[in-house]
């Protein structure tokens, strides 16, 4: 088959593309820019990519099947002459991957609110540590495993970051109801995605979808803990197993500590020590995250008991870019880089940091990039997660001409309720200005303290993050 997508070169997309390749079809696609590092590995790949998006080549290509993107949107010039003339069929990338990739497969379907992508990582990893040869697709840049997709072996399972966000601008399902899930993860559940969901309750409302097409003989792995994972019920048409701190559920994490060496768990299957865990990731939600992965890949490799599974592979598990990733650390500084863009995870991280770096004055540098972070719709929570850091540095709204006055985060608001409640805090009119703000009042040590600088961003934060490091490095 040959198939074009429009927007190849987000993560999602380049790695759905790559998955196509490597199942024998003729592939192509275009992005507004084409750029690495996914445009490196798709040509690699002997995918054809072109700049900009244009009618007239789309026509002459003759696709059998074009994938749009889920950035894509009306008034693009290939989507405009695609239903004007409805020359090719099309569809959502989660409708493809179901249709060329999932429907047969045992898939392992990683959802929640936060921590989707790292516990879709350790899946996988652990899947392959064990021998098997899964089929996966990370929504981000995995060092373990080494790829962010693979096809894997037909019998063994496959393992998809199950986004709770709609599939395309037709098509305004969550993406995970196209993924045919065997066992569905539930990681947690909050509200998000403002820009798409009304309220918690129509959140709950889409996990409700995706649960209601586990099959009898699959399972649910969920966070045993989570309040408003419980609120959904029963799920009396499949087999549930809870994970979580507390006492019953069926896997316990137990005895969690967290030091400057790093951090230490126990694992329990019913009662019954399953392994301890000793690895270099931070926080306690990184432990659930390891517990969520090794639950799910456990049963899909024996059903009636997870705890086959070895769980010694962590030890070596390095964990996803962006993912709270240090990126310079010496005497002074330990810069780190987070993906983090929603209050619960910003609150988690800051405090998973003072645990790992006591006696340090920690930064947190936060741009309000996410549809949900640009608006006021969580601004309290993200004050409270920011009043944890000793210093904040808040960069401008991004695109803050589409929001309105009495829509848009306020960061000068934010500013003035921080320093009352005695955090230093700034913001910047642009990300250029807080650069050069940041380097000139963190250059030096404070009363001889080492600092750690957090950057969270779902974006590229303009690229002042490497130009923070290379100035004080």
């Amino acid at each position: 088959m040959v198939l074009y997508f429009m927007g190849i070169c987000g993560t999602a997309m380049g790695n759905a593309a790559l998955l196509a390749r490597a199942a024998g079809h003729q592939v192509s696609g275009a992005d507004s820019n084409v750029y690495p590092p996914m445009s490196t590995v798709l040509a690699a790949a002997g995918i054809t990519l072109h700049e900009g998006y244009d009618p007239a080549r789309l026509e002459r290509l003759a696709p059998d099947l074009v994938v749009i993107g889920n950035a894509m949107s009306r008034g693009n010039p290939e989507v405009e002459w695609l239903l004007d003339t409805r020359a090719f069929a099309f569809t959502s990338l989660p409708a493809m991957l179901h249709d060329l990739v999932l429907q047969r497969r045992r898939n392992l379907v990683i959802a929640g609110t936060h921590g989707k992508t790292t516990t879709t990582a350790l899946t996988a990893f652990l899947l392959r540590a064990a021998g098997r040869d899964p089929g996966f697709l990370i929504g981000g840049v995995p060092q373990d495993p080494p790829v962010g997709s693979h096809l894997g072996a037909p019998g063994d399972p496959f393992v998809i970051e199950g986004d709770e966000y709609d599939s395309a601008f037709f098509d305004k399902r969550s993406k995970f109801i196209h993924y045919a899930p065997h066992i569905a993860v539930l990681n947690n559940l909050e509200f998000d995605h403002a820009d798409i969901f009304r309220d918690l309750a129509d959140v709950q409302r889409t996990f409700t979808h995706l649960v209601r097409i586990v099959p009898r003989n699959g399972f649910v792995v969920m966070n045993g803990d989570d309040v408003n994972l419980r609120a959904l019920g029963a799920m009396a048409w499949t087999r549930v197993v809870r994970v979580g701190l507390d006492v019953g559920n069926d896997v316990q994490i137990a005895g969690f500590t967290e030091t400057p060496a790093g951090t230490e768990f126990e694992l329990r299957w019913r009662g019954q020590p399953w392994g301890r865990v000793h690895w270099s990731l931070s926080g306690i939600y990184n432990a659930r995250n390891a517990a969520m992965a090794a639950t799910a890949a456990g049963l899909a490799i024996n059903p009636a008991n997870p705890t086959g599974l070895s769980l010694a592979p962590l030890t070596q598990f390095r964990g996803v870019k962006r993912r709270q990733e240090i990126l310079l650390r010496n005497d002074r500084f330990t810069v780190i880089e987070d993906f983090g863009h929603h209050p619960t995870a910003l609150a988690e991280t800051l405090l998973s940091f003072r645990a790992r770096f006591p006696g340090t004055v920690l930064t947190a540098v936060f741009e309000p990039r996410s549809n949900t972070a640009r608006t006021k719709a969580m601004q309290a929570g993200f004050l409270r997660a920011l009043a944890l850091a000793d210093e904040v540095y808040l960069g401008p709204v991004n695109r803050p001409e589409k929001l309105t006055a009495e829509e848009r985060f306020d960061p000068d608001a934010v500013v003035q309720q921080l320093e009352t409640q005695g955090v230093t805090a700034h913001a910047a009119p642009t990300n250029a200005a807080l650069l050069d703000r940041l380097v000139a009042q963190t250059a030096g040590s404070q009363g001889g303290k080492p600092r750690v600088v957090a950057f969270f961003t779902n974006g590229s934060f303009d690229g002042i993050i490497g130009k923070y490091v290379a100035a004080v490095q």
